[in-house]
């Protein structure tokens, strides 16, 4: 009698079961705030360091905490690359980035892995492909977030050794820069809870 309850009594747990794990895998939507957000970079020379930034673009990623699933990219105006220097930023964007026929820089996110919590400060890793100058490059970043009744702020900070991925190097014979840059992307925005778990980027 006690084993025809139990056959009884578990295919009703395994339903409840499946339906608290499917509750707590929901995806999370995290939008930009493009006005708020931005990209620093710091190429250094022989002279003096070179700083400069870029406009972020509206971007959306989609990312489940608990399956660390993602998809979606973060999304920079290659054309909006300001270091100061008119003469310099002709060069940058017609020698080196060609940002007329490359005018976006892209993070597509494929992996997330941190706690969101409501309020407070967590570390977050993110990883996926790096679309820049036509190339595709896997990066993995870590960063600190800062997560206020659903408003967002974060610094991504990595390295791009732009000269290894293809890019022209704009040393001549009297000024030398180095082949990689700083970069630190500001970011801002807002998370809410989405309809459907995010899916892994192909």
């Amino acid at each position: 009698m006690k084993k025809l309850w139990l056959r009884r009594l578990l295919p009703g747990l395994l339903l409840l079961l499946c339906a608290a794990i499917g509750a707590a895998a929901q995806d999370m939507v995290f939008e930009v705030d493009a006005a708020q957000s931005k990209v620093d970079f710091t190429l250094g020379d022989v002279l003096h360091t070179v700083h400069g930034t870029f406009r972020m673009k509206g971007s959306t990623i989609h990312f489940d905490p608990q399956a660390g699933t993602a998809s979606g990219a973060l999304i920079v105006d290659a054309t909006s690359g300001d270091s100061g220097s008119n003469a310099r930023d002709r060069k940058m964007h017609k020698e080196v980035l060609e940002s007329a026929k490359y005018p976006e820089f892209r993070f597509t996110v494929q992996r997330f892995q941190g706690v969101v919590p409501p309020n407070g400060t967590a570390q977050v890793q993110m990883a996926g492909i790096l679309t820049l100058h036509g190339g595709d490059h896997p990066i993995t970043v870590t960063a600190p977030v800062q997560f206020v009744n659903g408003r967002t702020s974060a610094y991504v900070h990595f390295v791009v050794p732009y000269v290894q991925w293809g890019l022209k190097n704009p040393s001549t014979f009297l000024l030398r820069v180095s082949q990689s840059v700083d970069v630190v992307v500001h970011v801002v925005g807002t998370v809410t809870a989405g309809a459907t778990p995010a899916t892994k980027s192909r």
